[in-house]
């Protein structure tokens, strides 16, 4: 059985970074020891952060720049606060024909992350019934 996923992200300038998800998304930002990295955690999401100012900005990566798709509670809450604080968002808040609500941000850095709820009982989501 799969459990617990991270996420692993290279990005330009991992204080940016970190200013972002810590005011806009709400995690929590953890040094570890490394200038170059940071772990940024929000309940069970655990995204490791590290710094590639060289590497190829996400931004220029086109539909490649999607990297999680994270199931909230709450989303439409979620989505105003997001909002509220400044978020790029890539896909405004919609039912989707699959059974969730769904929408999507960009980050600082030009990675972009799906948010989604479920709306109907027979959704397919991770852990189905």
């Amino acid at each position: 059985m799969m459990r617990d996923p991270r996420y692993v992200i290279a990005v330009p300038d991992v204080s940016a970074s970190a200013e972002f998800y810590r005011t806009v998304l709400g995690f929590e930002v953890h040094e570890i020891g490394d200038p170059g990295w940071r772990f940024f955690i929000r309940d069970k999401v655990f995204i490791m952060a590290g710094e590639c100012p060289d590497a190829l900005p996400p931004r220029e990566l086109g539909d490649h720049s999607w990297f999680a798709y994270i199931e909230i509670d709450g989303i439409d809450a979620f989505y105003e606060a997001v909002r509220d604080n400044g978020a790029e968002v890539a896909s405004p808040i919609a039912d989707q024909p699959w059974g969730m609500r769904e929408f999507g941000v960009r980050t600082v850095d030009g990675h972009r992350i799906r948010f989604g709820a479920q709306i109907r009982e027979n959704a397919v989501t991770h852990n189905p019934t």
